[in-house]
């Protein structure tokens, strides 16, 4: 196999799909396991992957490997497959809070490693991932490792040391996007707007205000700018939202998030 992932949830789930979807591996040449049968059985059908319940032989039939497992998890599994780790295959983490160094020391020894952090619009091909790769991941892997991220959608290779950064703006964030857009329709239904057609509004709102920043390249207080006009309403918004403390209160709120993903 080309590809072994270990793991069959969501994430691992959309990892598959996209990989599927955009013919980087067909479906035959993938194989997934899970203890759950109701998961292995949804995997075959959804994706026409081989499934297993058995780790190993995850490992032991595939050139790269993915680590799709809770953090709670993951000790166990390590402690399952070590002794199939070589230093042939490529091994790709999605584990939250799991370093580098602790996947050697569980492993008993060094390997190629590249350790992820991707967030939850990965489900809908919209993620943003965080790359680490450790000394042993040679370009070619990195470049693999990347073709094979791109299912779950934008990627950025940073230092590990980034991890917390990563976890606490895109990582952790979704949940930040989505309190804003549930507050902005509420606030849009307390001005008479019905509940569906608000989230409508405030969703694409924000999507489309990401997809400027992305594409015009132009920093986002200039786009800011754009949209206040001198004694309007926007501005008068802008006010408010800056003497209630919008934008301190993102960033304490990152910090914080930071601070318990380096405690994990």
């Amino acid at each position: 196999m080309k590809l072994g992932v270990i793991g069959a949830g969501n994430m691992a789930s959309a990892f598959i799909g996209g990989i599927v979807k955009k013919n980087i591996i067909p479906g035959n040449e993938i194989i997934c396991s899970s203890p759950v049968e109701a998961e292995r059985k949804k995997a075959a059908v959804s994706f026409g992957v081989n499934v297993t319940e058995n780790n190993k032989e995850v490992v032991r039939t595939s050139e790269i490997v993915l680590l799709a497992v809770k953090p709670q998890v993951i000790p166990i599994v390590m402690e399952e497959i070590k002794d199939e780790i070589d230093e042939k295959r490529l091994f790709i983490s999605i584990v939250a809070g799991k370093s580098i160094a602790w996947f050697e020391e569980a492993a008993g020894k060094s390997f190629k490693l590249v350790r992820t952090m991707p967030n939850t619009p990965a489900l809908v091909g919209e993620g943003m991932t965080g790359v680490s790769p450790n000394p042993l991941v040679e370009q070619d892997d990195l470049e693999k490792a990347l073709e094979l991220l791109s299912a779950l959608g934008k990627t950025a290779v940073v230092p590990e040391t980034m991890m917390d950064a990563v976890v606490a703006v895109s990582g952790s964030a979704p949940a930040y996007i989505f309190m804003m857009i549930e507050a902005m329709a509420d606030g849009a239904v307390r001005l008479g707007m019905s509940r569906a057609l608000a989230y409508k509004f405030a969703a694409q709102t924000v999507l489309g205000s990401a997809k400027m920043v992305l594409e015009t390249e132009k920093h986002p207080g200039e786009l800011k700018d754009m949209v206040c006009s001198p004694a309007g309403t926007t501005i008068e918004a802008v006010r408010v939202l800056e003497n209630m403390g919008f934008r301190s209160c993102l960033i304490e709120a990152m910090d914080a998030c930071a601070e318990v993903s380096k405690k994990l």
